[in-house]
């Protein structure tokens, strides 16, 4: 039988202890054991406190990113517009390039729609070169082509209709700039690879809306206005940088005191950075228009960040003690270069010296990172969007109880006699970021309406006349004129009384076929191939002459006064030359500053200013047209 303690007032044969369950002796093992568990506790925490301090930051998920949205439009039908034209203006038979016009069109469908990658990227740009030559080949500038382009608010959803090829220009632009945030945002910001691609992906969205803005002035869409663009551009960069910011604290962060400092600046840019964009988003006109969920999500990511560099500064403080093998300079000097000023009569050395002080500063920037978090939580629980996105919530609310758990972590000693305010944190980075420009000239493209001729001759700008045919045969085996200049060749040194004259050929003529075929892309020494080859049979070739432009050029002028350098006058002639006052009528109004040649002389001579040069006529000296003034890039 087990030996066993008899219980008080209990028969020794009815009531006992068995040995080992006596609580008078299980009283040490308890205690030890107590001691053991406590101990255990304090162990299992120092390390999830060391794997947290070499790991701050590191998320399973990160804050949500803000994509632009692509411009809608309605489909456009270039197919009558563009064959009058051809017809029109260039003389040949239109129905030759229904192939091209139909690859026009389906290049712009497909735009409509583009796919969330490079691919998509380079077939915008595509189409946006394509535009460059469809503007110069189809869309004089003194009047319209009838095509009208209608495109919607990316913000707003109002339809803006135009027929100014400007605008399909300009909403291509905003296009491939959104389309580059929709990439970034769609990478993943768990690799290194990802984030990557989502910092170059914001910089080039950045740089695209730069360009918009920068080209394309007066533009009729609110989402593409001046204003707009300017905060847009802004918010792209933060984006990049917080993503940059990512990059760096992927692998985590080690608790160690010059990694924390650079980190602190660090992650101070990111929050200084959307602080500059929540400032420019509530200003007038933006914030009527810009959405309240994104406005108050930079107001969030403001605050998170800022929290963030007073949480690591913290740390340093807390954590780090001066120590015998340290380097007291070189820590003083990390440490100086975190704050713009410090509180009166607190020093740098000081602190890294005084075990109080650092504990007093380091919680006073827990209790700043602390307020910061918490204005984050309450902006969020604001907008019902963000409010109803959970990962946002999750890491807004993971930042805040890391650092409520520094905070408590810290001895709990009054010290509200000895409070001190933390000063603000000077923001820093060594991975900046920038705007890039767009690479238009990566982007290879073929002028689809090609077989028009060099562009530099067959413009919408130059008028020629219809081909005709010049019909002649040698003599004494010379031509009669020389040629010149590149594809197409001109007649140069014609001989008034050659048989190619007689037949109506005349100085400056280009030649575009020879025998019936085309040679507007061929240069001299081909073109001069295909007359010789002709033999003994009467030379056929069709050319064309240039038309005087001078009626089609606006009335309204901007005259450069002779002799006088930088002395304009902008007059409005509402006149013609050879009509009486009678007979006059008034032109279509137009832009005002528009420049032309029209009545240079008239208008140079309606200022009475002095040659400088003795012995000039003003009438006589060749005045310099001035060049379009912006108008290329004016959206009205």
């Amino acid at each position: 039988m087990m030996d066993a303690l008899p219980a008080r007032g209990c028969p020794e044969d009815d009531c006992y202890f068995r040995k080992g369950c006596n609580p008078l002796a299980e009283t040490g093992r308890s205690k030890l054991q107590n001691q053991r568990a406590v101990l255990n506790q304090q162990i299992l925490r120092a390390v999830r406190m060391r794997a947290g301090a070499e790991n701050l930051l590191r998320e399973t998920f990160s804050i949500p990113l803000v994509p632009l949205g692509l411009k809608e439009t309605k489909e456009v039908d270039f197919t009558v517009p563009l064959k009058d034209f051809i017809l029109e203006h260039y003389s040949e038979d239109s129905s030759e390039y229904e192939d091209e016009i139909a690859d026009l069109m389906d290049l712009r469908q497909a735009c409509r729609t583009p796919s969330r990658d490079e691919a998509g990227i380079e077939m915008l740009m595509s189409y946006f070169l394509q535009l460059g030559f469809i503007e110069n080949r189809f869309f004089p500038p003194t009047r319209h082509m009838g095509v009208l382009f209608t495109w919607y608010d990316s913000f707003t959803g109002v339809p803006v209709c135009q027929q100014n090829l400007l605008l399909e220009k300009a909403s291509i632009l905003f296009n491939i700039g959104a389309l580059y945030t929709q990439i970034g945002t769609r990478c993943n910001r768990q690799t290194q690879t990802g984030l990557e691609n989502a910092v170059d992906a914001f910089q080039r969205a950045a740089g695209v809306l730069s360009y918009l803005k920068e080209t394309f002035t007066h533009t009729p869409s609110y989402d593409m206005s001046p204003a707009m663009l300017n905060v847009l551009v802004k918010m792209m960069l933060a984006q990049a940088q917080e993503c940059a910011f990512e990059q760096i604290s992927l692998p985590g962060i080690r608790n160690e005191f010059f990694t924390l400092v650079k980190m602190t600046q660090e992650v101070a840019k990111v929050g200084e950075v959307y602080m500059m964009v929540n400032t420019a988003v509530t200003q007038e006109p933006v914030k009527e228009n810009i959405p309240y969920s994104w406005s108050k999500l930079v107001q969030i990511k403001a605050d998170h960040y800022r929290a963030l560099a007073h949480y690591f500064l913290a740390t340093i403080l807390c954590d780090h003690e001066l120590q015998s093998s340290d380097d007291e300079d070189q820590q003083e000097k990390a440490l100086s270069q975190l704050y713009d000023y410090v509180p009166e009569g607190v020093m740098i050395l000081t602190i890294l010296k005084d075990k109080v002080q650092r504990k007093q500063l380091g919680k006073a920037h827990l209790r700043k990172a602390i307020v910061y978090h918490e204005e984050a939580l309450r902006v969020c629980g604001l907008c019902k969007k963000l409010r109803n996105i959970e990962v946002l919530l999750e890491v807004l609310t993971a930042a805040h109880k890391r650092s409520l758990l520094k905070y408590a972590q810290q001895e709990t000693e009054d010290d509200f006699l000895s409070l001190i305010q933390a000063p603000d944190i000077l923001p820093k980075t060594e991975h900046k970021v920038e705007m890039v420009a767009p690479q238009f000239s990566k982007v290879k493209v073929k002028d689809l309406f090609h077989r028009l001729g060099p562009l530099s001759v067959f413009s919408a700008k130059q008028r020629w006349t219809a081909p005709r045919t010049i019909r002649f045969h040698w003599e004494t085996g010379e031509l009669g004129f020389s040629l010149k200049g590149g594809a197409p060749v001109q007649i140069y040194c014609l001989d008034p009384v050659c048989s190619a004259a007689s037949a109506g050929l005349k100085e400056g003529d280009y030649i575009v076929s020879v025998g019936g075929v085309d040679c507007k892309w061929l240069g001299v020494n081909e073109v001069l191939e295909k007359l010789k080859s002709v033999g003994e049979q009467p030379i056929e070739f069709e050319v064309i002459s240039c038309q005087d432009t001078t009626a089609s050029m606006h009335s309204k002028s901007a005259t450069y006064s002779v002799g006088m350098q930088k002395t304009y006058s902008l007059i409005c002639l509402a006149m013609e030359e050879n009509k009486t006052d009678q007979a006059k009528k008034a032109p279509l109004k137009l832009p005002f500053l528009s420049w032309g040649t029209k009545n240079r002389q008239k208008a140079a001579s309606t200022l009475c200013l002095p040659s400088a040069v003795a012995g000039s006529s003003q009438v006589k000296k060749k005045l310099s047209p001035f060049t379009l003034l912006g108008t290329e890039s004016s959206l009205y």
